[in-house]
């Protein structure tokens, strides 16, 4: 049974291994094809997810747990890994040295993300967050004679290293006061204690929330998000905002709503203020930008105000609701960033202005980056819409009962029509501003598989969610919340 829970993310540790010891004693010469098999490989092991079955029990001492919650962001970060590594196959050739390597650290990253979906105690989980971490400390600055990468990579590996020592020291004082490590455990030793008695455990919490908040780029610990969105490797910047980002809201999930969910009347009103204040920042950052992955870094921000909006609601629905954000908002901005990466590819430019025009020079592109921008800002009938109606939803339920939700619920709908500014001025630049370059932009055929995919997705989800919401309030169910 224990193998059983650990399947996945035994495959593609073998498979990062494989190919690292492949090219060390035959070295790789076509790298962009390695990358695309190795994008097809993992494509395969997320069509094979769909044949587990979750179990009942907590396996592994009671640390891992392969539930429908688990096996759902399993299955999106297999999705996140698989674009990724089609980009990066796209990518690969500003890269300099060590390309084979940069597919295994994509490789045992996901794999850390695997294990922190199943995460049910707080030593395993900090040690898969580590290895996360880690990676993305190399990732980031893989371009090692370009000044943005390393700055990107500095700026991360400094914060990166405050959060884990935060987190660290908030597990050490919970495991100090309640004398375990493990999510339910807590959870039952803190129902047995009135919440007024274990004041002592919120400062632990507040550290572990911290180190989480980092993770998921929300205020006030979001700093690092637009310098290192926009100096990383575009497909490094793709997996942070899609399965890093993702992975902390599993985390943040499992530990507050099954750990510390006896603390709800203490922590549920700081993600509230959290939300707020990540909307109105994220939001409002974005206006001035000119860089299109700057850009989406202060997107990032505000998108986690939303998701923490789901969060904050503390109820069954407001958990379906996040679930069924998540799923959408990877094909979404796996989509921009794909499109993305085939244009810079062309062009060597990030910024907002050398995509004007677009839709002539290769129309694909044009449309699948404006129908992206759309889809983050809501737009109907794409997919960002209803995954945003849902998590309004949530919260005007929660707002029945606590009018403060309500406040929530304006700051959420002001920042949507904020929004709209920024993400239409994308495709302002698309369809409606001139470019000195009028020769045609190439686009491979993985590429145009993977946009057309993506795009799908986004109009299939909008128009038609029942798969995607049915599989939500399945996974949700773990929680036991009303």
């Amino acid at each position: 049974m224990n193998w059983y829970a650990i399947q996945l993310e035994c495959l593609l540790a073998i498979l990062a291994v494989v190919v690292l010891l492949t090219d060390a004693f035959r070295p790789v010469r076509d790298a962009r094809r390695i990358g695309l098999i190795l994008s097809a490989l993992v494509g395969l092991t997320l069509l094979y997810s769909f044949t587990m079955q979750p179990l009942g029990e907590a396996v592994f001492q009671g640390m891992y747990r392969l539930d429908t919650l688990a096996l759902f962001f399993k299955r999106l970060f297999l999705l996140a890994t698989a674009f990724v590594l089609l980009m990066s196959a796209e990518f690969v050739e500003r890269i300099e040295a060590g390309r084979v390597e940069f597919y295994v650290l994509l490789l045992l990253c996901a794999t850390g993300m695997l294990v922190l979906a199943s995460a049910n105690d707080f030593i395993l989980m900090f040690v898969a967050l580590e290895l996360v971490t880690i990676c993305f400390f190399v990732l980031t600055s893989y371009l090692r004679r370009q000044v943005p990468s390393l700055e990107a990579g500095t700026k991360y590996l400094i914060l990166g290293a405050l959060s884990s020592g935060l987190t660290v020291y908030g597990i050490a004082y919970l495991l100090g006061i309640t004398g375990t490590a493990n999510f339910e455990k807590l959870r039952a030793v803190l129902t047995e204690a009135p919440v007024g008695e274990a004041t002592g455990l919120w400062f632990g919490m507040v550290l572990v929330l911290a180190g989480l908040g980092f993770k998921i780029a929300s205020v006030p610990f979001q700093v690092w998000a637009p310098d290192v969105y926009q100096g990383a490797p575009t497909p490094v910047t793709a997996m942070l905002a899609v399965g890093s980002k993702a992975a902390g809201f599993v985390l943040l999930m499992r530990v507050l709503m099954t750990g510390l969910l006896p603390l709800e009347p203490v922590w549920g009103p700081v993600v509230l203020g959290l939300a707020g204040a990540s909307l109105v920042y994220g939001n409002l950052g974005a206006l001035p930008q000119r860089d299109i992955k700057r850009l989406l870094g202060y997107s990032s921000i505000g998108h986690a105000g939303y998701v923490l909006m789901g969060v904050a609601a503390v109820n069954a629905l407001g958990v379906a609701a996040v679930l069924f954000y998540h799923g959408q908002y990877a094909f979404t901005t796996l989509c921009a960033f794909l499109a993305i990466v085939a244009v810079t590819r062309v062009t060597g430019r990030d910024d907002i202005a050398s995509f004007a025009g677009l839709h002539r020079r290769a129309p694909i592109l044009g449309l699948a980056l404006f129908l992206a921008m759309m889809s983050l800002a809501g737009v109907p009938p794409l997919s960002g819409f209803f995954g945003k109606f849902q998590l309004f939803a949530a919260v005007i339920d929660r707002a029945q009962m606590d009018a403060r939700y309500y406040w929530l619920a304006g700051i959420g709908a002001a920042a949507v029509v904020v929004s709209l500014y920024f993400y239409l001025n994308v495709g302002r630049a698309i369809y409606m501003q001139s470019s000195d370059r009028t020769d045609a932009i190439p686009v491979s055929w993985p590429v145009r598989v993977g946009l057309w995919i993506c795009m799908g997705a986004m109009i299939g989800l909008g128009v038609y969610q029942r798969p995607l919401v049915d599989a939500a309030l399945q996974a949700a169910r773990v929680f036991g919340l009303e």
